[in-house]
């Protein structure tokens, strides 16, 4: 692999002390997933990772970034010595940064961060050579690592961006200096460090704070926040571009309809007709994509090229991606379908998994039931604030829900949606997703549409495991191309 840092190269970015040279060819700070040749930087969360740079050592890695020389280790070590590890790993990002030739594009949102990432990825992929973090890595630690972590050939990055309280965008993205930056939507997220969505929107907005001089800033319409969004947007771009269902749009969505695993999109670019598909179920991600047309189009890609690349992306897993789960190794229609999206949940993005459970086909005459059903299994959103109980509540109230047949329900605050729902869409309710794990067999059958939704700690990722588990092993390679 190809030298990422030098001892001399770290030395002179952090202003840190080698203790002997070093080459390194990526950075880790986790020594679980270490690959040798890599830096680990003993960063300090619950434990101190200090405690680990000798068991990092010993898998291959190439040296430490540390604040002293830990227990195990000494001068003899390849060690990288700084005042204080975070802030070296913030002045590797700026270096990685500076010294990059690629065009840089930065996405927030309250939702669709992540997919909209790896979009973009499949889209420039064709185009250049694309660098983007492999995980969400959107916080005070994952985006100095995203930059530190960039070749200097790559032609395009990708860096997510996100926020948990105020104040926390702004430093990240004046690191990350792109050409181009986006913000996928605003919705009610993090409600317990923020009073008002417009409070949120204005965060949001502060991923412009940050935009190199002409830089491109893509603002999603028909928000109640959009108006914040776009005189952010005016006060610090050279160029505005707006996407999404409103009029006037420069990348207009006229219409998504969902066949089957693809949803077909018709739009408008400054007034002429687009057609393209997205190889994946989901109004959101279908109006994401106009954003990410936009932002291909900012930094220099072929946007014909990208509309029809677009097919080429599938949802990480966790956030939406479908598979069928054979119950019986002879007869294939004895299965049902199962979207996971158990990563991440909040009311906008409950609200876009349901519309996508509605638009889905169930298969009748198989099964205890003999009826195909759309059954939601939801989880707790989390950090929602006070008003937790009513926005969970008005889960109930949404569209989508009409179509939904049955809904098996997980955790203290989804009580509130069990309470609201009619009671013939009533299914279970119990304090944990691990409570309801343990009923797997009793919530779906052959023939059903599934999904399974909520705050990654509301843990409902064991639900889907156990749901897994239902299947016959072998039975996916037996019935594979048969589907």
């Amino acid at each position: 692999m190809a030298v990422l840092w030098t001892s001399i190269d770290a030395a002179v970015a952090t202003g840190g002390r080698a203790t002997r040279p070093f080459m390194a060819t990526g950075l880790s700070i986790d020594t679980r997933s270490i690959r040798p040749g890599e830096m680990f930087v003993a960063l300090k969360d619950v434990r101190d990772g200090h405690d680990f740079v000798a068991d990092a050592l010993k898998k291959g890695a190439a040296c430490a970034l540390v604040s002293r020389i830990p227990e195990g280790c000494s001068e003899e070590d390849p060690l990288l010595l700084v005042p204080d590890v975070l802030r070296a790993l913030e002045d590797l990002g700026r270096a990685g940064r500076a010294r990059a030739r690629a065009q840089v594009i930065a996405v927030t949102g309250s939702v669709g961060k992540t997919s909209t990432k790896e979009m973009l990825r499949a889209v420039l992929s064709a185009q250049g050579r694309v660098h983007a973090a492999e995980a969400s890595f959107n916080n005070h630690w994952g985006v100095p690592i995203t930059l530190a972590r960039m070749p200097a050939e790559a032609d395009f990055a990708v860096i997510e961006v996100g926020m948990n309280h105020p104040g926390e965008i702004s430093p990240l993205v004046k690191m990350a200096r792109p050409h181009a930056a986006m913000i996928t939507t605003v919705a009610a997220a993090h409600l317990e460090a923020f009073e008002t969505l417009d409070d949120i929107a204005r965060e949001k907005a502060a991923i412009f704070d940050g935009l190199e001089p002409g830089g491109t800033a893509v603002v999603p319409t028909g928000l109640e926040s959009t108006p914040i969004l776009l005189a952010a947007a005016k006060a610090r771009a050279g160029q505005v571009v707006t996407f999404g269902p409103a009029p006037g749009s420069d990348y207009r969505l006229v219409s998504a309809k969902i066949a089957g695993d693809a949803t077909i999109v018709q739009a408008e670019q400054a007034g002429k007709p687009m057609l393209f598909k997205v190889m994946t179920p989901g109004k959101h991600f279908a109006n994401n994509a106009l954003g990410v047309l936009a932002l291909a189009r900012a930094v220099g890609a072929d946007p014909a090229v990208a509309a029809l690349d677009i097919g080429l992306w599938a949802p990480p897993a966790g956030r939406g991606t479908r598979e069928r789960i054979w119950l019986d190794l002879i007869d294939e229609a004895q299965s049902f379908d199962l979207f996971d999206d158990a990563f991440n949940a909040n009311p906008a993005s409950m609200e876009a998994g349901l519309e996508v459970l509605a638009g889905q086909v169930p298969r009748d005459g198989v099964g205890r039931v003999k009826r195909g059903r759309r059954v939601a299994i939801l989880g707790d959103m989390l950090e929602l604030g006070a008003g937790e109980a009513r926005l969970h509540a008005a889960i109930a109230e949404l569209p989508a829900m009409v179509s939904i047949d049955i809904v098996h329900l997980a955790g203290p605050r989804m009580r509130a949606l069990h309470e609201a729902l009619p009671r013939e869409k009533r299914g279970e309710w119990v304090e944990t997703a691990r409570d309801l794990a343990a009923r797997a067999p009793h919530l779906v059958d052959a023939g059903d549409v599934v999904l399974v939704k909520g705050s990654k700690g509301s843990k409902v990722s064991l639900v889907v495991d156990a749901l897994r588990k239902l299947g016959q092993p072998g039975a996916a390679e037996a019935f594979k191309g048969k589907e």
